[in-house]
C-alpha cells in the first residue's frame, strides 16, 4: 500500500496562504522537488489544482516563462510530468495529465492508496481536512516558514479530532525554515 503524504507550506502562526512565507530560494525549490519525486501521483481540489497548473504547467511553446529561474525548472518539470488526480465538483474535464477522483472519496483514495506504489502526494487546505478527518494521511510534512503571517487560512482549521503525530525527521534550511516529518502516531475516526 503507497502512504498518502500530506505536505505544506505554514508560517509560525498557522497560516498556510502559498504567499505568506518566504518567496522560495533555491534550496527549498530542491526540497519541494525531491517532495514530488517520492510520489507516484499528485492529489489535489480543484483550486490547488487551478493555482498549480497555472504556475507550473509548461507552456504550449515548450519553453519555460523568463520568470522563472533555471533552479525552478526541476521542480516545474516535476509536477508537470506527474500523474494528477483531481477531486472537484465544479470541474469535469482535465488535461494536465490529471483525471477526476470520482464517487465516495474515502473509497476513491482508499483505492488510489492501494495501488502499487511509492507515495501519494496531497497538497491544500480544504482537500487535506476532508483527508485527515477520515484518518487517510500517513504522513504530514509542514515546512515551517519563520514569519507570523497574522491573517489567511490556517493549517487544518476544523479537524474535528486531534491527531497525535510523531517527528520521525526533521530538516533545518539556511533561511530559517525547518521541514518537520510527522507521521500519526493512532488512527483517528
Amino acid at each position: 500500500m503507497r502512504p498518502l503524504r500530506y505536505s505544506i507550506n505554514v508560517t509560525l502562526d498557522g497560516c498556510c496562504h502559498h504567499e505568506a512565507g518566504l518567496a522560495p530560494d533555491e534550496e527549498s525549490m530542491r526540497y519541494w522537488t525531491a517532495e514530488m519525486q517520492r510520489a507516484d501521483a499528485l492529489l489535489f481540489g480543484r483550486v490547488t489544482y487551478e493555482m498549480m497548473e497555472s504556475a507550473w504547467r509548461r507552456p504550449a511553446t515548450g519553453t519555460w516563462p523568463d520568470w522563472m529561474g533555471e533552479w525552478q525548472i526541476p521542480f516545474a518539470e516535476t509536477i508537470d510530468q506527474a500523474k494528477k488526480y483531481v477531486v472537484s465538483s465544479a470541474l469535469s474535464g482535465f488535461d494536465w495529465n490529471a483525471e477526476l477522483v470520482r464517487g465516495d472519496l474515502e473509497q476513491a483514495v482508499q483505492q488510489l492508496k492501494q495501488e502499487p506504489g511509492e507515495g501519494l502526494f496531497v497538497g491544500g487546505v480544504t482537500l487535506p481536512l476532508a483527508l485527515a478527518d477520515l484518518g487517510l494521511i500517513d504522513e504530514y510534512v509542514f515546512v515551517v516558514q519563520p514569519i507570523l503571517a497574522g491573517h489567511g487560512p490556517t493549517l487544518l482549521t476544523g479537524l474535528r479530532e486531534r491527531i497525535q503525530l510523531e517527528l520521525v525527521d526533521r530538516h533545518d534550511f539556511r533561511s530559517g525554515v525547518a521541514a518537520l516529518r510527522y507521521r500519526p502516531t493512532r488512527a483517528t475516526a
